[in-house]
């Protein structure tokens, strides 16, 4: 069946409205899935439902979802890498987009599957669009330990560069995400002066966090100086004292970024790269990485071991004999 060059907007009848309404707040309350996620997946799954309205000449509801071949969802796949094609940006990137669209179109059903009975076997079939691993990109270390100090002299008032200073030095320090961070309060860090931090990561799991003397002695500073010293209070907050957004956070980086004449690569994600990068660089064992990281599979962790033989080749080529 020949598709269209664009695809109709649609709309959902009742039953499919439903079913998306729940397995987004599925996706937000139960799988703790970014905003930024939840809106690509939505995007995502809309679109392959309007094309599986094109392609089985009616809006599909659950009985037809669950008679749903790998045929069909190969179709959906060809239809989506043509549009592709038309669209600008590499072919990896293209290939990384549909792999999420698979990605989304996985947990939709898998939602269908646990709520609804739907099977989801013809899906799991569909072998996803092969993509390029990317590998870390860490911040030299002499830069990575400079930067939280930079950071802070680039602040408007003396608050605020305490602030930077203690949350640039706790995402190279310990290795966490912005989101991770982000989301700790004061309470957190007050059962953190033995020195280990519990931090909730991606999924709700938890993990501690060891945290180095200089670390915690930076975060116990910028605790003195809280302007609201109350335990259930985030612990880094914005000018009106509700919980900084990652977004500030960024620009602050970027703003040293831009001043230090640094590749757009160094961003706040950097730092943890650069923390799981030098220590691999120091000798640490690769499972005590995926700890300290929160990867559920130590796969996600070994990136950091391919970058690091990328460096190291890079120091072997620098040998004389490698000359001709």
């Amino acid at each position: 069946m020949r598709m269209p060059e664009r695809m109709p907007e649609w709309m959902p009848d009742m039953q499919m409205h439903e079913c998306l309404s729940g397995w987004l707040d599925w996706l937000g309350l139960e799988r703790r899935a970014r905003p930024n996620t939840i809106a690509a997946y939505r995007n995502d799954v809309v679109m392959a439902l309007a094309f599986l309205t094109e392609h089985l000449g009616q809006e599909p509801d659950l009985a037809a979802l669950a008679a749903l071949r790998t045929a069909d969802f190969r179709a959906w796949l060809a239809h989506d890498a043509q549009r592709s094609e038309r669209s600008q940006g590499s072919r990896d990137g293209q290939a990384r987009s549909r792999a999420r669209r698979v990605s989304a179109m996985r947990s939709f059903f898998q939602f269908l599957s646990l709520r609804h009975g739907v099977s989801a076997s013809a899906l799991r079939q569909l072998t996803p669009p092969k993509t390029r691993k990317r590998l870390p990109r860490p911040i030299a270390s002499d830069i990575a330990r400079a930067a939280p100090t930079e950071m802070a002299a680039l602040a408007h008032d003396p608050l605020g560069a305490l602030r930077d200073e203690a949350l640039f030095t706790l995402l190279y320090g310990a290795g966490l995400r912005i989101g991770e961070a982000l989301a700790l309060d004061l309470r957190d860090l007050d059962r953190a002066s033995e020195g280990t931090l519990r931090v909730v990561g991606k999924g709700g799991k938890e993990r501690l966090v060891p945290l180095l003397p200089a670390v915690l002695a930076i975060l116990q500073t910028w605790r003195r100086a809280h302007p609201c010293p109350a335990p259930d209070a985030p612990l880094f907050v914005g000018l009106r004292g509700k919980r900084l957004q990652p977004a500030v956070a960024r620009r602050v980086m970027q703003t040293w970024r831009d001043q230090s004449g640094l590749d757009p690569s160094a961003t706040p994600h950097a730092l943890r790269h650069s923390f799981a990068t030098h220590l691999l660089e120091g000798g640490a064992d690769l499972r005590a990485i995926q700890e300290l990281l929160g990867h559920a599979s130590l796969s996600t962790t070994q990136a950091y071991t391919l970058a690091d033989e990328r460096h190291l080749l890079a120091v072997w080529q620098a040998h004389p004999r490698a000359r001709k």
